[in-house]
């Protein structure tokens, strides 16, 4: 190879890195992960304390349960799934993915007359 070729290489390959590089540039680094991990233990802390204390809390013992788990739900979806730092097309399919999940869900739910009993 002449010396002009291995240039010509060399800066081809730079300049995929580079664009690698920037595709990455936004997602978090190990430490966030880390916060993100110990924000999620937390939460589970919580949520096992919710039930050992669910005589006192009435009627707000389920709502204070879900609120917890979608907030660990939307955690895990926009860090570990780098919802949050890709491109907004693949937040937009995975929502329409849950709203027919959820949809699927109630209309079984409807069609086994769970809400009439």
């Amino acid at each position: 190879m002449s010396d002009i070729q291995i240039e010509q290489t060399t800066s081809e390959i730079e300049a995929i890195h580079e664009e690698h590089a920037d595709a990455h540039a936004g997602h978090p680094s190990p430490k966030e992960y880390v916060r993100i991990f110990l924000i999620l233990a937390a939460i589970t802390t919580g949520e096992v304390a919710l039930y050992y204390l669910r005589d006192g809390l009435g009627g707000w013992f389920i709502p204070m349960l879900f609120g917890l788990a979608f907030t660990k739900f939307a955690l895990v979806v926009l860090w570990f799934m780098h919802l949050r730092f890709d491109d907004r097309r693949f937040s937009r399919f995975f929502l329409m993915g849950l709203a027919l999940a959820a949809t699927l869900y109630l209309v079984v739910l409807i069609s086994f007359r769970v809400f009439l009993r």
